[in-house]
């Protein structure tokens, strides 16, 4: 059968030791769009070696994205023996533990929470827990891969996520930013490689018009935003980073991000104008410590 839940659920959590460096930082905040204006000198702290800051959403991609695959693969899935065309990433939570060194290792215990029906798809949830070298609390994913066709292995369950009711007022703050033609090319040397991204005729096939951007590349772009314009680039105010993958973005496409400011949580949610104002990431939420 396509999905086993007792094999999913009972399966041993896998354990990997995940190690990075300065090059792999500057090449994710490259991906994500950091330094689009080399001119900028508050961009450098992004860009630059020198004095670099880690922004909290390079944990997903921390040793090649073996911490939460932005392209989940059925053999990293015990019990899920789905194509790769009908897996979608839905969802993304991710909570810090403490600030992201420039260079560092982990240690990454990753395991299967949750297997529900939804009827026409399943949702599967994965959590990874990452910890230092010293045995302390690094990081903590939570994905939510969205199977397409594939409900009917047991009886429906509804979604129990708690619905995001954003504040009654206009937003505080509305970011724009562009993606690039080539963004998705330069986002998948980080360890994505699901031809998704980057084969147009696989990516007709899963029913889009050509390759899309990764979800978690977004979900960067956006987190990057919310730093640089509400934290003044401040990293360290990030505790957790929440944001459902509710449509794709096309390479060139632009985003625009609506935020509130609640003082200790931002709640935000962005659309692309592009495709008339779709929204792309919604229940939208940064918590500040």
């Amino acid at each position: 059968m396509p999905i086993d839940v007792a094999a999913a659920l009972s399966a041993k959590p896998t354990v990997q030791r995940l190690q990075w460096t300065e090059q792999d930082v500057l090449l994710y905040h490259l991906s994500i769009g950091a330094g689009s204006d080399p001119t900028d000198l508050t961009e450098q702290r992004w860009v630059y070696e020198r004095n670099l800051q880690v922004l909290p959403t390079f944990a997903m991609v921390a040793g090649k994205g073996i911490s939460a695959p932005s392209t989940p693969h059925t053999t990293a899935l015990p019990g899920i023996d789905v194509a790769p065309a009908k897996l979608l990433h839905a969802g993304q939570k991710l909570v810090i533990h403490r600030p992201v060194a420039p260079r560092d290792s982990a240690m990454i215990t990753t395991r299967m929470t949750n297997v529900s029906d939804r009827g026409s798809a399943a949702v599967i949830e994965v959590e990874s827990l990452a910890m230092t070298a010293s045995g302390e609390p690094y990081w903590t994913s939570k994905t939510s891969i969205w199977a397409k066709d594939e409900g009917g292995h047991g009886k429906k369950t509804p979604s129990t996520e708690t619905p995001t009711v954003l504040p009654d007022r206009a937003p505080d703050m509305v970011i724009h930013r562009t993606t690039r033609p080539d963004q998705a090319l330069l986002y998948r040397l980080n360890g994505g490689r699901n031809p998704l991204h980057v084969d147009p005729v696989f990516a007709r096939q899963a029913g889009f018009e050509r390759p899309t951007l990764h979800g978690l590349a977004t979900y960067g772009i956006v987190g990057k935003a919310l730093v640089d314009e509400m934290l003044g680039g401040n990293t360290a105010r990030v505790g957790s980073f929440d944001a459902r993958f509710s449509s794709y973005v096309l390479p060139g496409h632009s985003l625009r991000i609506s935020v509130w400011n609640e003082g200790s949580t931002l709640w935000f949610f962005a659309t692309c104008p592009e495709r008339g104002d779709v929204p792309v990431l919604t229940h939208g939420r940064m918590m500040l410590s």
